[in-house]
């Protein structure tokens, strides 16, 4: 068990005191140079500003400093971040299959909550164990399933094997995971995206709207001549700050960006108001149509809470128009509120905490980002009583779906963009010398196009579980570590037995036996820099 943190609220006043008054200038906004713009033959010449790369301020620290043995700054060094709002979700129990053998869930791609713990540990402290959601752990890494068959949206991957954060032999893990069909960059579809960006004052740092700008910057470069942007900002009211423009003019809609400048407080019900109504306005039927929020999920001004915020736009999201909630930002930031607005807006949350995560949301996986290839996409798995005593699904605690609801179309779940990876655990107890069925695991999706309700299944038997922990494939075995990490940081009381020690011996042993993944050394650091923060 994580040894309890220590709250020393005068020091830590001192600390943040001192951080404001001895910190780095804040740093001008870069304005465009004066080179000659060449336009396009078949675009008009622009008055707005040229395109250009947004450099990072020379005295901006990295946000993964800490965690790529960089030194983390000394006036920031064993800050607790503050005014930081997430929810306890609790944690799963072990269900006896006599009461009941189904499990279902809304399938979830969410990864803020492990970017989330990325920046903490480099402002040199610990994440909150409420702020760890480890089904989003696990899900930030690749592992390695086959692409589904041509002309089959999904396949379902299930294997599984001994664990060595197990109780007893006869606790299992199973890993069920899902992957979806990938869709070429070339072949996306084209997409009408509504910008909404926070520009209210608590904004006003570079890792929060200059760090928006440069995300953005990268996502525009991407932009196809067919695809179009609107930007509505807010702050006390909400406005208008680009109509619907063509993917073609890059040049005006980067001016746009560079000209966002942070003013009052923050009513976000009002931003996502004219956000949505944008959206419609520039609706593309035949295309992607999604409102992409950016903010630190502050909201003080008009209704503040997630649900009366979608009673506004429910009738936009029901036309089809998805969200991405996109949380920048440490200290006073709300996690609760940017998760829950991707959840009920048929969208993912993502949490960028350097340049870093924004290439790899808008420049390595922007297909994914975008195009949905299923809505409502959940999951059910039917344990067999005579082979499984017990089960415990790790993670998903906020993803739970009542059994009797699979089937019920009308229940909302969990949206997957193309391309894209989800995985489950389960910690099994078998019988001893259980053989035969283990599960079936059903998926059920409706199609984003077609609105067809699709459902398919696969069984796993107890002879395709490995025998020992190390002769299971290495991304299995990584999953099982990821895991036991998040549940660990999480003070899960499953992992009461567990340390970060074992996890991060585990995790080096592993990595010689994937490809060289900058993700699968990172976390190598990170759980190196998390047992150094857990023994103080």
């Amino acid at each position: 068990m994580i040894a309890k943190r220590k709250t020393l609220v005068s020091l830590l006043l001192a600390l943040a005191i001192l951080a404001t008054a001895c910190g780095p200038a804040s740093t001008p906004e870069p304005t465009p140079p004066d080179e000659p713009y060449v336009v396009p033959r078949d675009e008009p010449a622009p008055t707005e500003a040229p395109m250009m790369s947004l450099p990072a301020p020379a005295a901006t620290y990295s946000a993964d400093a800490g965690a790529a043995g960089a030194p983390v700054p000394s006036y920031r060094k064993n800050r607790e971040p503050y005014d930081m709002f997430f929810e306890d979700y609790g944690v799963n129990p072990s269900i006896d299959t006599e009461d009941d053998n189904l499990s279902t869930f809304a399938l979830d791609v969410d990864t803020g909550s492990y970017t989330v713990m990325r920046n903490y540990l480099s402002e040199g402290s610990l994440p909150p164990a409420e702020s760890v959601r480890v089904e989003e752990y696990v899900n930030f890494f690749g592992q390695g399933y086959p692409s589904p068959p041509e002309h089959q949206a999904f396949s379902i991957n299930l294997d599984g094997g001994p664990s060595p954060f197990s109780e007893t032999e006869r606790y299992q893990v199973l890993r069920v995971g899902i992957q979806g069909y990938a869709v070429p960059d070339d072949e996306r579809k084209d997409a009408s995206l509504t910008f909404v960006i926070d520009v209210s004052g608590s904004m006003d740092m570079d890792n929060r709207l200059g760090l928006v700008k440069r995300s953005l910057e990268l996502l525009v470069e991407r932009l196809r001549p067919n695809d179009q942007v609107s930007i509505v900002v807010y702050g006390t009211d909400a406005r208008v700050v680009l109509d619907p423009t063509p993917g073609s003019r890059k040049g005006k809609i980067l001016s746009a960006i560079y000209s966002l400048q942070p003013e009052g407080v923050t009513n976000a019900e009002a931003g996502l108001r004219l956000g949505y109504k944008m959206a419609m306005r520039a609706y593309n039927p035949d295309g992607i149509n999604r409102v992409i929020l950016c903010s630190d999920g502050v909201a003080n001004m008009g209704k503040t809470e997630s649900d009366a915020i979608l009673r506004e736009i429910r009738g936009y999201v029901e036309e089809g128009i998805a969200m991405t909630s996109i949380g920048f930002g440490m200290d006073n930031y709300n996690d609760v509120l940017m998760e829950q607005l991707a959840n009920d807006g048929n969208g993912f949350y993502a949490y960028v905490d350097d340049i870093k995560e924004a290439q790899r949301l808008f420049l390595d996986n922007l297909t994914s980002t975008l195009q949905t290839i299923a809505l409502d996409a959940k999951v059910q798995v039917d344990f067999n009583p005579e082979v499984v005593s017990r089960y415990r699904l790790v993670g998903y605690e906020n993803r739970a779906i009542a059994d009797e609801d699979f089937r019920d179309n009308e229940v909302d779940a969990g949206e997957i963009g193309a391309g894209h990876t989800v995985t489950a655990l389960y910690e099994i107890k078998l019988y001893p010398e259980a053989y035969g069925r283990i599960a079936t695991v059903y998926l059920r999706w409706e199609d984003p196009d077609t609105h067809d309700v699709v459902e398919m299944s696969k069984d796993i038997n107890a002879s395709e579980m490995a025998e020992s922990f190390r002769r299971a494939d290495p991304h299995f075995q990584w999953a099982v570590v990821v895991a036991e990490y998040a549940e660990i940081l999480r003070e899960s009381y499953w992992a009461d037995e567990g340390g970060l020690p074992a996890v991060y011996e585990e995790a080096e042993r592993i990595s010689d036996l994937l490809s060289r993944d900058e993700d699968v050394f990172e976390f190598i650091d990170l759980a190196r820099q998390a047992m150094r923060l857990a023994r103080r």
